[in-house]
C-alpha cells in the first residue's frame, strides 16, 4: 500500500481550519464549488469535478479541532477504499496541517497526479484561511 503525505503550516488557529474543512462554505472555497457537505460521522459528502467526476467521501471521524477522516466510497477506482485524513496541530496561533491520503493499492501516474493536486489543495486551504480566497477546481488550470 502506498500513502500520500503533506504538511502545510497555516497562520491561523486550528478552529478556523477545522471549520474550513468541515463546512460547505469552506470546502467550496478550497476544493470545488459543486458539493454537498454534511456535519455528522457516517454521512457522505459529495464533491463534483466537472460533469463526469463525482467523488463521495464518508465522514469517518470528526474530532474538533484536531482531526478529520474521510473514506472514499465513490470516485475514480484508484480512490475507492482509500482514506483521507487531516491532522491539525496548533502552536502559538499557527497550525500545522498534515494531510494523508492512505491505502493506495499501487503507485501509478494517477497517484502521482493526485500527490501534486493534494499539495495544491493545501495551498488553496492556506490562502483561503490566511487571505480569504482559495483556489478551487473551477479556478485552476489543468
Amino acid at each position: 500500500m502506498a500513502n500520500i503525505e503533506h504538511l502545510q503550516t497555516i497562520r491561523v488557529p486550528a478552529t478556523e481550519i477545522y471549520k474550513a474543512l468541515t463546512s460547505a462554505q469552506g470546502l467550496s472555497e478550497v476544493w470545488t464549488r459543486e458539493l454537498k457537505v454534511y456535519g455528522q460521522v457516517g454521512e457522505i459528502n459529495e464533491f463534483q469535478f466537472g460533469n463526469d467526476d463525482l467523488t463521495k467521501m464518508q465522514i469517518m471521524e470528526l474530532t474538533p479541532p484536531k482531526r478529520i477522516e474521510w473514506l472514499c466510497t465513490e470516485s475514480d477506482p484508484e480512490w475507492v477504499g482509500t482514506t483521507i485524513s487531516f491532522e491539525l496541530n496548533e502552536k502559538h496561533g499557527k497550525t500545522d496541517v498534515i494531510l494523508r491520503h492512505m491505502n493506495w493499492r499501487e503507485i501509478t501516474n494517477f497517484y502521482r497526479s493526485c500527490n501534486y493536486n493534494w499539495a495544491m489543495f493545501l495551498y488553496s486551504l492556506k490562502t483561503y484561511c490566511e487571505d480569504g480566497a482559495g483556489l478551487t477546481y473551477q479556478d485552476r488550470k489543468f
